[in-house]
């Protein structure tokens, strides 16, 4: 490929939040597998934000700010904001009994919260935005973990381009986590392959639909459908 035809993405945002169970400064292999992504996206220029959710103060609910329902803190509007803020969400999770951690979970349920407010177009607000996810841990679990994090993502109204998770696990049993060198993980060629593609997909869809406005409101406004636009919709019982 020319540099001519080397894709611009430097105008795109991205946030990663590691669901990790370890509050920072402690070592999460799941940052160590999510950082071989970021640095794909700071080199092509892109704006790149990571935090770890335990960091926060994120109290349980769904509504968009728990202090006002009762709560003594919330800490989610705070991250909200750089959640509204991204074109592209990557939401990294390690895995415990062969599920995502509860910290994803409790990530998913905020934004699930959220996902009533519209845009300027009157569609759920995370349209136009895309989404993939980064899992690692020890025995099976990758594609589970992605399976459940992709569709409530999609549900929510991100897109997903093809491929758009990656991971890695070790051996099954007690043994190496993906940051320790006898593992020989930052050299295995399927993640590392899954890992680039992954980052390259979430950027090419992120670009196309942030070059042409995100998607198009026909067929898909709440604001006109609860003014009683329809489109082409007809009850069958009614015909």
């Amino acid at each position: 490929m020319s540099q001519e035809e080397k894709p611009d993405f430097s105008g795109l945002k991205a946030l990663y939040i590691n669901c990790t169970l370890k509050g920072s400064p402690t070592k999460s292999n799941t940052e160590g597998l999510m950082n071989v992504s970021m640095e794909i996206m700071k080199s092509e220029s892109v704006t790149v934000e990571y935090l770890r959710l335990v960091d926060y103060d994120i109290a349980y609910g769904l509504m968009p700010d728990m202090k006002e329902e009762g709560k003594d803190s919330d800490d989610w509007p705070e991250v909200y904001k750089k959640v509204d803020n991204a074109d592209i969400l990557i939401i990294g999770t390690p895995i415990w009994l062969g599920e995502k951690s509860s910290v994803a979970t409790l990530l998913i349920e905020r934004l699930y919260g959220m996902s009533s407010k519209t845009n300027q177009k009157g569609q759920y607000i995370y349209y136009g935005k895309v989404g993939g996810c980064v899992v690692t841990g020890n025995e099976d679990g990758i594609k589970h973990c992605s399976m459940g994090v992709l569709y409530a993502l999609q549900h929510l109204g991100y897109s997903i381009p093809p491929q758009a998770d990656c991971g890695w696990i070790g051996e099954a049993g007690p043994g190496p986590s993906y940051m320790d060198e006898e593992s020989g993980a930052k050299n295995n060629e399927f993640t590392n392959r899954n890992t680039t593609f992954m980052t390259y997909n979430l950027l090419h869809l992120a670009k196309m639909l942030k070059s042409q406005g995100g998607y198009p409101a026909y067929g898909n406004s709440r604001d006109e459908w609860d003014d009683g636009t329809r489109w082409n919709f007809e009850n069958p019982e009614y015909r």
